[in-house]
């Protein structure tokens, strides 16, 4: 995914609570009823075959323990306080994320109790009184944000510099709002300046939100290693719990109770076992291909069609199509030339429907429901973020390629007449699921809050795919924790051994040693340049784009001819993060203080 936001002409997103029934475009209305009877038909006429899926609320002792599994800290009901990641995790916490922590615990352990089983206390864990671990990220500690500018982000346009001190001109909206990354969001919820309510009509001008970038740089989902973001999972639980308590919001949560579902062909299939099929013939796919295959038919062709989307194809065509998919897809023997672009694009919204669990997954999709009910629309773009990066890999990432189609949809309404209003309309009822069939004032508003969250999705996606600062200071503390913990058991073990060779005169010949090591120079290795390794001194200014630019420059020089690379990216490895690609813009040296132990690598991108 590109840092850069596409630039496009899209209107601010509105929210339920600020918009009236009188302000909704009927057009947008109509079109939401229209796909909503579409889908109906669709299924009367037998043309979905639907998996069968029970789904119920779970009970309070069944969702707490859920919660807790999935927060990572299920050794801490079981009295294994010292295996990872929940010590490290719980030791991260903030005094509202511990709160949490504390209620969903001594709730778990009541229901147990009433079920006789034996559970361990929670006065065990939480030791000393109400007074549980503060981790502050970005106040005082090695892990802090230096902070270098705000960005300006005016919807899917471009993220901006902009001073602090920015004045405005006469045609800038009256209000800036700030979204702020270092400072956990549960935190900025309890302060009443950042719940103040204000309304946006759908013709007002675009609000600019102003991003703070600190000096690390930003990081994108892809950039962080599988096990890092399997952390961010878990921060992002237990603050998105902490952010609806803030917010008086309960956070609902289904169970799959029954589910037969298909485990060959493409459409009624898990996300997963597609995956799994299509990484037999394309290792590293991350979406499944038929979905990718669909969306490719249609950014080809189908963009600048009046109507795409919205104008429904033939029923009996979609029918064959997916028959003729199913038989001849995996055999590269389908012919896409036949296919019309309406039927292609209700072929993608069918993919989407029939999937056996919610593309938002049964779990958080009352949460992302519950957002409509949330105001102004900078807290509902926080909740979606903390959903955003709790949702399982595959669903992220086929959500983010649905949702820069439907961007570029809209980049084209001038030919296609669909506004995001209307996109948002048409896809509201796929992604939700929902069953409206008359349209009564109850359903009227929950279509316009369905649409809202879709809207918002569509327009600040690459905001959403971002990984807040404050997580990742999270992480890297967890890997401080867990290191230092190895580093102390074989500590031990290596002091035994040394006390056989040891001597003065060799104590002293390391630490001279130690000492003839420049301090702010790192060594950069790249496996791919001619030049495979160069020691860079870092000064304030040094960013990640001049020492890319220092290696291509002398691998250039060096070489006969041109010679065509992969784009280089260079990482931070190891020491207190996985993995991390660091953005251009990074400044290595604050990053050098943060991270003194890693290796510096230069590297295609791995996805």
């Amino acid at each position: 995914m590109d840092r850069m936001i596409s630039q496009d002409s899209l209107h601010p997103p509105s929210f339920s609570r600020c918009v009236s029934q009188e302000s909704l475009d009927s057009t947008s209305m109509a079109d939401y009823w229209s796909e909503v009877k579409s889908i109906e038909e669709s299924a009367e006429n037998g043309q979905e075959e639907h998996a069968v899926l029970e789904v119920k609320s779970a009970d309070e002792g069944e969702m707490e323990e859920a919660w807790i599994q999935e927060a990572g800290l299920s050794t801490l009901v079981s009295g294994s306080l010292g295996e990872e990641p929940a010590e490290a995790l719980f030791s991260t916490l903030t005094r509202t994320q511990a709160a949490v922590v504390k209620k969903r615990i001594d709730n778990y352990t009541q229901t147990q109790r009433k079920k006789k089983h034996s559970v361990r206390d929670v006065r065990d864990i939480f030791a000393v009184g109400d007074s549980p671990p503060v981790f502050c990220p970005g106040a005082g500690s090695p892990n802090s944000i230096q902070l270098s500018s705000k960005l300006s982000f005016r919807g899917p346009g471009r993220l901006e510099s902009c001073a602090s001190d920015c004045k405005l001109s006469k045609d800038s909206p009256s209000l800036l709002e700030e979204l702020n990354f270092e400072v956990p969001y549960s935190e900025c919820a309890l302060r009443k300046d950042c719940r103040s309510i204000q309304r946006i009509k759908k013709d007002d001008a675009t609000l600019p939100f102003l991003i703070r970038k600190a000096k690390l740089g930003l990081t994108i989902v892809g950039d962080l290693s599988q096990e890092d973001m399997k952390k961010i999972g878990y921060i992002s639980l237990i603050e998105l719990t902490a952010y609806f308590d803030a917010l008086g919001i309960e956070l609902k949560r289904n169970r799959t109770v029954k589910s037969k579902v298909r485990e060959c062909g493409l459409f009624g299939v898990p996300l997963t076992t597609l995956l799994e099929n299509d990484q037999k013939k394309f290792p590293g796919s991350k979406v499944p291909l038929i979905f990718k295959k669909l969306l490719s038919k249609l950014e080809q062709t189908g963009l600048q069609t009046e109507g795409i989307l919205r104008v429904p194809g033939s029923a009996s065509r979609v029918k064959n199509l997916r028959q003729e998919l199913e038989a001849k897809f995996y055999e590269d023997t389908f012919d896409w030339e036949q296919v019309r672009h309406n039927d292609a694009a209700g072929l993608l919204k069918m993919f989407i429907r029939e999937l056996p669990y919610p593309l938002l997954t049964v779990e958080y999709l009352p949460a992302f429901n519950a957002v409509e009910n949330i105001s102004p629309s900078k807290l509902q773009l926080q909740a979606l973020h903390l959903l955003i990066m709790l949702l399982p890999e595959p669903n992220r990432d086929t959500l983010k390629a649905f949702l820069e189609f439907l961007s570029k949809v809209v980049a084209n309404e001038e030919k296609n007449k669909m506004s995001l209003w209307n996109v948002s309309m048409i896809v509201a009822p796929n992604l939700f699921m929902c069953k409206g069939k008359t349209a009564n004032p109850q359903e009227m508003q929950g279509a316009a809050g369905a649409a809202h969250v879709v809207r918002l999705l569509v327009k600040y996606q690459d905001i959403l795919w971002t990984v807040p600062y404050f997580m990742i200071s999270h992480v890297r503390k967890m890997n401080e924790v867990a290191m230092n913990k190895k580093h102390q058991a074989s500590d031990k073990s290596k002091k035994k051994l040394l006390r056989t060779f040891w001597s003065p005169e060799r104590e002293k010949t390391e630490r001279s040693e130690l000492c003839d090591v420049p301090r702010g120079v790192i060594r950069v290795h790249a496996p791919q340049h001619a030049k495979v390794s160069m020691a860079i001194q870092l000064d304030n200014e040094t960013k990640a784009m001049d020492v890319i630019a220092r290696f291509d420059c002398e691998n250039s020089s060096g070489s006969r001819g041109s010679v065509r690379r992969q784009k280089q990216y260079l990482y931070e490895v190891g020491g207190n993060i996985g993995e991390r690609c660091l953005d251009p813009e990074t400044y290595l040296l604050d990053l050098y203080h943060v991270n003194p132990q890693c290796q510096w690598i230069l590297k295609p991108r791995t996805t």
